[in-house]
């Protein structure tokens, strides 16, 4: 199934942390921090401008980004979890 967010969304795939820390000792699952890092899937036209005029976003699908702790929306399409969120939600573009 293809989705395509709507407006100022993009759809955001996870990409994992690490297993161990710099020290070597290796962090169980419990103890994990969800990543604050990911990979844009797919994004959305862009929103409206108050004269109706559509604003396109800075984001294209393949960025990798990084993104607030508690931001967006978890959702699972085609069995992959995925985040989706406002392009206000998107901190900055890793380079």
């Amino acid at each position: 199934m293809a989705f395509r967010p709507l407006h100022d969304r993009v759809v955001v795939k996870r990409l994992e942390g690490e297993e161990k820390t710099k020290g070597g000792i290796i962090i169980p699952d419990s103890a994990k921090e969800k990543p604050q890092e990911g990979k844009i899937v797919a994004v959305g036209p862009g929103a409206r401008d108050e004269s109706g005029k559509l604003v396109p976003l800075d984001v294209k699908a393949g960025d990798r980004i990084l993104f607030g702790k508690w931001s967006g929306t978890e959702v699972k399409v085609d069995g992959e979890d995925l985040l989706i969120m406002k392009e206000s939600d998107v901190l900055g573009i890793v380079e």
